[in-house]
Parts: C-alpha cells; sequence; structure tokens
C-alpha cells in the first residue's frame, strides 16, 4: 500500500497507454488476415472484438477467442471456424516472438532463465503431456478421416475453416506491415513494462535481464490463469529475486503492473461490450 501510494504515476499512465497502442495495433493487424479470405471488416468492430476478448479472458481462460470470433461472424458476417483460425494464426506468430524474446534472454542470463524454468515448469512432465497430447491428437483426426458420419462431415467442415483461417497468415498481401505491427506489439509489451519499472524509486537502475526475465514470467503468468490473477505479481517476484531484487518492490510492482492494466481492459473491454450493439447499428440505419 505504501508502495502505490509513493508510486510516480506518471509512469504508470505512460505504461498503460503503451498497453492501449499494443493493444490498437493487434486489432488492425486482424484486419491483414481476414482480407485474403475475402472479409474487410471495420476497424471498429475488430478494436471492440479484441477488448471484449480480453475482458472476457478474464472470467475463463481463452474464451475470449472464442467470443472474438463469435463478434465478427455476428456483425461482419465472417465465419466463426475462419475468424478462430485467423486467431490461431496471430498466437502461432505471437509465439515466434515471444520465442525470440526468450532466445535473448537465454543469451543474456542463460544460468539465471535455466534455472528458473527447472524450477517452477519441470520440463520433463510438460514434455510428456505434450508428447500424450499429439499422440491423441493424431488418433483423433485418423478416425474422423475414415469416418462418414454427419457429426464428422461436420468437423471436417469446421476444420477445414480453421486451417483456411490459420493459413491466412501466407495468402495476404500484407506481409510486412502484419510483420511490423506483430514486432510493434510485443515492443510495446515489453516498453510498458520498463516503463512503469520507473514508478517505484526501489526499482531504479534495475538491467535489462532483470526486466525480460521478469516479462517472461509474467506473461507465462497470465498464459496459465485468468488474466494472471493472484499469480501475476508472484512470478514477478520470482524473477526479480533472481537479481537479488526486495520481495516488496517486487510484489508491489507486480500488483501496480496487474493493476494498471487490468483496468485498461475492464474499462475499454466494458465500453466495447455496450458500444457494439450500438455502433453496428448506426452501421445498419445508414445503409
Amino acid at each position: 500500500m505504501v508502495y502505490a501510494k509513493n508510486a510516480d504515476y506518471v509512469y504508470i499512465v505512460a505504461g498503460m497507454f503503451l498497453g492501449f497502442l499494443s493493444h490498437l495495433s493487434r486489432a488492425y493487424r486482424w484486419r491483414f488476415q481476414l482480407e485474403p479470405m475475402g472479409y474487410k471488416i471495420r476497424l471498429g468492430n475488430s478494436v471492440f472484438a479484441v477488448f471484449s476478448a480480453y475482458l472476457i479472458n478474464y472470467t475463463v481462460p481463452r474464451a475470449g477467442e472464442v467470443a472474438r470470433a463469435s463478434i465478427v461472424a455476428n456483425y461482419e458476417k465472417v465465419p466463426f471456424e475462419k475468424g478462430f483460425g485467423s486467431i490461431v494464426a496471430e498466437r502461432i506468430a505471437d509465439m515466434l516472438v515471444m520465442l525470440g524474446i526468450i532466445a535473448v534472454t537465454l543469451f543474456l542470463q542463460f544460468d539465471f532463465i535455466y534455472g528458473f524454468i527447472v524450477e517452477r515448469f519441470e520440463p520433463e512432465k510438460i514434455i510428456g503431456l505434450l508428447i500424450v497430447l499429439v499422440l491423441l491428437v493424431v488418433l483423433f483426426f485418423r478416425v474422423l478421416k475414415k469416418s462418414k458420419s454427419k457429426i464428422a462431415e461436420k468437423i471436417k467442415g469446421f476444420v477445414s475453416g480453421l486451417v483456411e483461417g490459420a493459413l491466412s497468415i501466407f495468402k495476404m498481401e500484407k506481409k510486412w506491415p502484419y510483420i511490423f505491427h506483430t514486432l510493434f506489439i510485443w515492443g510495446m509489451y515489453v516498453l510498458m513494462f520498463y516503463v512503469t519499472s520507473f514508478a517505484l524509486t526501489e526499482l531504479h537502475g534495475i538491467s535489462l535481464a532483470a526486466i525480460l526475465i521478469g516479462f517472461i514470467s509474467a506473461s507465462f503468468s497470465i498464459a496459465a490463469t485468468n488474466g494472471g490473477i493472484g499469480s501475476y505479481p508472484l512470478a514477478i517476484f520470482a524473477a526479480f529475486s533472481l537479481f537479488s531484487i526486495p520481495e516488496q518492490p517486487s510484489i508491489a510492482f507486480g500488483w501496480i503492473m496487474w493493476a494498471s492494466q487490468t483496468l485498461l481492459v475492464i474499462v475499454c473491454g466494458g465500453l466495447s461490450l455496450v458500444y457494439l450493439p450500438i455502433f453496428n447499428r448506426k452501421k445498419q440505419t445508414n445503409k
């Protein structure tokens, strides 16, 4: 509480603004993926869908992606499976950038990051679960391919739409703008993390390696939970502790980061959900 009271809110607001820019960029980037499939969605609906998805993810993990595809299916007539497939492709692009950030961090602080992953995530168990999952998926598709039932045919059609959406990234004409926005999104993520650290005097002079490891750790906590609720500050403390940064300012920074970005999502996501039908009713009236 003391840290929040004494924090420099100029840097907190600046971090929120950088986060806002990343979300706008994500909404703009999504349109590049849908164009090769013949769908030119309005930027407003793309922005509202993205913010709505972030907000809904705080209820059920990954439910936001389903909601996002449903929104453009409802208001822009993009088939759900194609919209969802484009989101899958988007996540693949994001994952590649995240792997690049991890690679840079490994180069800078290999001992620290390797020890952290081994201690917290038990790689052997994760690899074992992935192998089992892959085998189950392969078995499922082999059975599906041979089946001629109506349900199987519907699933095949759905999967075909997903694949088309996922491959849209390779068909788009605007590949370089897409790559630019992908790098911009993640650049804003890292920058908002770094800029917000200036809000606490105890974190002034923090190293780039600590920022990157803290960012990666925090990102994992968001992916594993509903928006990082409760786990986000602990993930940052676990990362910062590797650099002998005290617990209290680390936890305080984690809460400041999480609370500021969550506030941004709640406000923008809530407004998006409210304004979506109004925005589209106006468009229908103008037609």
